[in-house]
């Protein structure tokens, strides 16, 4: 049988189209997704056209839709309409959370009595599930498809083309299937100290891979972090709304004291993580304003002379120089004669009218110090400020 026999599609809006998009584009079995417009007339199906303010709440506006074409040797019609259902809010009528206006309906454009009967199935099953959780009616609109529009191709996989945004997740965490809902955790230990917290949703969310990939995976710290869907902050005092994922929380003894709804960069994760950790400190003014320890300081003292270790990025938790490595240069200031492999990068630094080569931190990206050619024997000296530092000491089993 040609493969295209086995093909089908159905057109789905669930408010803002670019989040669901890649959402249908993950489920095993989906061939492709295409952002669009439909069931509308009377005005042109264009994006700039229906967000206009007086066809916000025009029944005759187009919704914003998403076309899903699918395999169905591979995936069925049911299993996609669940995936839909659970993925936004459907009891909410022109609106998913803050996005408000006709565009933003739920409703299945069918293209066959047979998918009106599944359409319809489910919605009911769906309805069951989600009065016994205190929602209301459902307001999904189902109907046969008039006419799919695709949307300009700057509104097409607009994840990938907005690198740095968030996923709109608007889900209830109302599922079908009992063994897909959010377990029930314990949020005691996040009541106790200062504590990372990331949401996440229970689908597809490419922003969070894409931050579990270039900051979580690699962070070591001594502040916790932890991953929770948006049903699972119970006894914590959160602020920030947590639609948007990832949502990334910093809270002191369960209360929020700052929040960011999307992706953070390394760097914009390590700069609010350092004012959260560090305060108006010393420390951090030498890790983002490139300042320097007082001589002989505190911190120097204690880890002039630890027991075999490794000095640690005070934020990351990213080893940084071994015990084996350090000498006394006399100068007040840690010393080394190389870091960890990997572990730091060299900019060049013309600050005060003089040649310096500057050391950071390759994870964080924190000010360490810099580095001269008067170490000993004829090799390098790191000079390194011991404020920005954590030891660690080497397990002698």
């Amino acid at each position: 049988m040609p493969a295209t026999k086995h093909l089908d599609s159905i057109v789905l809006g669930a408010g803002c189209f670019w989040g669901a998009e890649k959402r249908y584009a993950a489920i095993p079995g989906v061939v492709d997704a295409v952002s669009g417009y439909a069931d509308g007339n009377g005005i042109k199906p264009e994006y700039r056209e229906i967000i206009k303010s007086k066809h916000r709440f025009d029944p005759n506006n187009y919704a914003e839709v998403v076309k899903v074409t699918f395999n169905r040797n591979t995936v069925s019609l049911e299993t996609i309409l669940k995936n839909y259902f659970e993925g936004h809010d459907p009891t909410q009528v022109n609106r998913q959370g803050n996005d408000i206006g006709t565009q933003y309906r739920s409703t299945i454009l069918t293209n066959s009595p047979q998918q009106q009967d599944t359409a319809q199935r489910i919605k009911a099953e769906y309805q069951v599930l989600m009065r016994d959780e205190g929602y209301g009616e459902i307001a999904t609109i189902i109907k046969p498809l008039d006419e799919f529009h695709p949307a300009e191709e700057y509104r097409q996989d607009y994840l990938v083309k907005n690198p740095n945004g968030y996923c709109p997740d608007h889900s209830t965490g109302v599922v079908f299937n009992d063994e897909d809902k959010a377990p029930i955790v314990d949020n005691t230990a996040l009541q106790q100290g200062k504590q990372i917290v990331v949401i996440e949703p229970q689908s597809y969310c490419p922003y969070c891979e894409k931050f579990k990939e270039n900051v979580t995976n690699d962070y070591q710290g001594t502040i916790p972090l932890t991953w929770r869907y948006g049903s699972q902050l119970d006894g914590l005092d959160i602020t920030t709304e947590t639609w948007a994922t990832p949502t990334v929380l910093f809270l002191e003894d369960g209360k929020e004291v700052f929040g960011h709804q999307g992706y953070l960069t390394p760097e914009e994760f390590y700069a609010v993580l350092g004012k959260f950790k560090m305060g108006d400190s010393e420390a951090y003014k030498v890790a983002f304003q490139e300042g320097t320890d007082s001589r002989f300081c505190k911190e120097y003292d204690i880890f002039k002379d630890t027991p075999p270790g490794v000095f640690i990025d005070k934020l990351s938790g990213k080893p940084l120089f071994d015990t084996k490595n350090r000498f006394n240069s006399g100068t007040g200031w840690l010393s080394f004669t190389k870091p960890v492999k990997n572990a730091v990068t060299y900019h060049e630094d013309n600050a005060f009218g003089l040649e310096r080569t500057e050391i950071r931190s390759k994870s964080s990206g924190i000010h360490l110090g810099h580095v001269f050619d008067d170490g000993p024997n004829g090799q390098p000296r790191y000079c390194i400020n011991a404020t920005v530092l954590e030891f660690v000491q080497r397990d002698q089993g």
